[in-house]
């Protein structure tokens, strides 16, 4: 972003216009951060926050009406479209889920713990497990480092054994990382719709906002000194 020279343990900033991922020096993401004396412009940092939800609120019911594919996906608040948008990762790159996410919003609402996540920079992660639903709020470019693995690894139509041990490792690189959050919710109850909804429009505001989007080029693992993530062929990606 600017002139000053990158090693592997840089930053990133998504710019909010086009939707890539830059690689910045230490001193721009600091400007571009929250509290920084650029935050509000057209680019924003991706901070470093890793947070781990063992045991989502989430049925099978709403997995299958967000027709995800594959095991897991992203979910991120988009700032210009003003609303959630989801992704996931496929031997093509980031495929982005045009249903409606409605299901996501009951998720949301049975989860009235789950920390928000800024918009443009941070994702919850939701990874479909045998016993339920994990997720993780992680910046957005270690979705787009699982995007990169899986386009790296996977092979034929079920990803193969590679596939399943890059991404397997992948998410406990994630667990040992992140700070646990051991419990998000709470008995069902007539307002959760409305408290849903009113999550859903204030992502909007400052740290407390959800989610982002943007690509660059495939990192070493999670958080490994904000080593570059995307879609694994040197390519951005922009859902």
């Amino acid at each position: 972003m600017c002139a000053e020279p990158l090693d592997e343990r840089h930053g990133h900033a998504v710019d909010t216009g086009t939707r890539a991922l830059l690689c910045v020096c230490g001193a721009c993401r600091m400007l571009l951060s929250a509290g920084g004396t650029v935050v509000q412009g057209r680019y924003q940092a991706v901070p470093e926050r890793y947070l781990y939800v063992p045991s989502l609120r989430m049925s099978e019911a709403d997995w299958t009406e967000l027709q995800i594919p594959v095991r897991t996906a992203f979910l991120f608040h988009n700032s210009a479209l003003g609303r959630f948008v989801a992704f996931y990762p496929s031997p093509g790159g980031a495929t982005e889920s045009l249903l409606d996410l409605s299901a996501w919003d009951r998720v949301l609402a049975a989860n009235p713990g789950l920390p928000t996540a800024r918009p443009d920079v941070e994702a919850y992660l939701v990874d479909r497990r045998e016993d339920g639903f994990a997720c993780y709020l992680v910046p957005i470019d270690a979705c787009y480092e699982l995007v990169g693995l899986v386009r790296v690894h996977w092979k034929g139509f079920q990803g193969g054994p590679e596939a399943a041990r890059a991404i397997d490792a992948f998410f406990d690189r994630l667990r040992r990382r992140g700070e646990v959050i051991a419990e998000t919710g709470r008995p069902a109850g007539p307002d959760l719709a409305a408290s849903a909804a009113a999550r859903t429009r204030g992502a909007s505001g400052g740290d407390r906002g959800r989610g982002g989007d943007a690509g660059g080029r495939q990192g070493s693992g999670p958080g490994s000194g904000r080593a570059c993530a995307g879609d694994g062929a040197g390519r951005e990606a922009r859902p």
